[in-house]
């Protein structure tokens, strides 16, 4: 039998003050990862931190927007200082923006690609040069979603950016290879979280319906892939994207 091993670990989670993000960080914090918590909103970041810790975990905030180098290098480098080194980084920030392809607007489309993708890109190197220095190898992951996979109605711009993600994960698990960091993504079919409750009330009758297991995801359950990802038990698992969906992606059928 195996089991996931974190003694002495340490990691970044941007995009973690709620849902996937947060399972994320508190289920690595209470495996005995020394986490650094990142939210764009602050008081958010911080909230989440504090009830981590009433669980039990080591978890630090720090608010800022996820895409911003400033932010991010700020990140990195609070975490060395805090923990002494740097593990994991996990690149969960990300919008959704919905949008006819023929309607959409360059605003629009500037902003999701600087979160989706520069924030994701440049973590991903500020990390991966802290642990090329600590010269004792690292894991990388991003979101990706079931969107860069199929197409769903209303969300070019936004699985294009999916899907980059797992290329660029497919790309750097070959670069980073020889330095023992492993890249890989994850990509979350319909998923039970705050956000996706609030902005529709039906959400979950909805995806049951449609989901093959007829059960739509929680957090937990793409959390569960992440742990299994950073673990040592992932260690020959490398530019690859393990898809959580409930068997979505083999029939793809779109909400009315």
């Amino acid at each position: 039998m195996t089991t996931h091993s974190f003694s002495n670990k340490a990691a970044v989670v941007t995009g973690a003050g709620t849902g996937i993000g947060y399972e994320i960080a508190r289920q690595l914090s209470l495996a005995g990862v020394s986490v650094l918590l990142n939210d764009m909103d602050g008081g958010r970041a911080g909230r989440a931190a504090e009830k981590i810790r009433e669980q039990g975990g080591a978890c630090l905030a720090l608010g800022g927007d996820a895409s911003s180098p400033a932010v991010i290098d700020e990140m990195v480098i609070t975490a060395v200082r805090e923990f002494g080194h740097l593990d994991f980084a996990i690149a969960n920030a990300g919008i959704t923006t919905f949008g006819r392809f023929l309607d959409y607007e360059l605003e629009r489309f500037q902003r999701l690609i600087m979160v989706n993708l520069q924030g994701s890109f440049f973590l991903a190197q500020a990390a991966a040069r802290q642990m090329v220095k600590q010269g004792n190898g690292g894991r990388i992951l991003f979101m990706s979603s079931v969107t860069g996979h199929q197409a769903h109605p209303n969300l070019a711009a936004y699985g294009m950016t999916k899907a980059a993600l797992e290329m660029l994960a497919k790309s750097l698990g070959v670069e980073l290879a020889p330095h023992h960091i492993t890249v890989n993504a994850i990509a979350p079919g319909a998923t039970l979280t705050e956000r996706t409750l609030q902005s529709d009330p039906d959400y979950k009758a909805t995806w049951d319906r449609l989901t093959p297991t007829g059960t739509t995801s929680t957090p937990g359950d793409i959390a569960h892939a992440a742990l299994f990802l950073l673990s040592d038990n992932a260690r020959q698992i490398t530019g690859q994207s393990l898809v959580v969906d409930g068997g979505w992606t083999a029939v793809s059928p779109a909400p009315e």
